[in-house]
């Protein structure tokens, strides 16, 4: 799977901070939804039969739910991954990308946690050298959440799900950015593990429009005006 180029940044009020890759067949939730659409929401939702608007309203409610959910955990992006399989379905996933506060250097808890790895005293993490720095990775595969409003389901549901992080120092600031992809298809955890890593490769603390206006600026100065660039090709 292609993995963009570093456009992504995370969606925060505040300045971002980093900017990373999102591959193909991700869709991003939108994490802090404007009023004026909230409210066109429930304008439209006034409108639809009654049984139709209950069923609306309950997914709007759990919408909002995971949203404030997400941000009291400092979540800085959710995307959906929807992917087809090699038997003609598909396989879903969830990317996250959150901050972590450290208590004290950021860059030395990961040092620290990438030692450990490296010395093998965790199997399930390895240590990771990115682009953007040393960066550690974690591998589990826990017990898959369980329904209880509908735990008929639940003898449908997955046993286990594949949690992979990956977790980078803020270069100045005493966090840590946290990567993060779930999916409940073991089978394809491989193929999850290294989209992972591939967005993780492109995650970058500068802001790629600076470099591309950079470049346009310079290739401004180099292009020769309209008069030179006849000499040049004319003589």
């Amino acid at each position: 799977m292609t993995v963009s180029e570093p456009i992504t940044a995370p969606r925060d009020t505040r300045k971002p901070s980093f900017w990373y890759g999102l591959p193909v067949g991700f869709t991003s939730l939108d994490l802090n939804p404007p009023a004026e659409q909230l409210m066109e929401l429930i304008k439209q939702l006034r409108g639809l039969p009654e049984q139709e608007r209950e069923e609306a309203d309950r997914a709007l409610r759990l919408y909002a739910g995971i949203v404030s959910q997400l941000n009291t955990n400092r979540v800085q992006e959710c995307a959906l991954g929807l992917h087809p399989d090699d038997a003609g379905g598909f396989t879903t996933s969830v990317f996250t990308v959150s901050t972590l506060p450290t208590p004290g250097s950021a860059k030395l808890a990961v040092a620290g946690l990438a030692g450990s790895a490296a010395a093998g005293r965790d199997e399930g993490m390895r240590p990771l050298e990115l682009p953007c720095g040393l960066a550690f990775l974690s591998e589990k595969r826990p017990a898959a959440p369980r329904s209880t409003r509908r735990p008929e389901l639940n003898d449908k549901l997955p046993s286990h799900i594949w949690q992979g992080i990956i977790a980078v120092a803020a270069p100045s600031a005493p966090e840590l950015i946290v990567l993060q992809m779930v999916t409940p298809d073991l089978d394809s955890a491989d193929d999850y593990r290294n989209i992972l890593l591939g967005i993780a490769r492109t995650l970058t603390f500068t802001d790629p429009a600076r470099g591309t206006a950079n470049d346009k600026a310079a290739q401004e100065l180099e292009a020769p005006d309209g008069a030179a660039a006849m000499r040049n090709d004319f003589g």
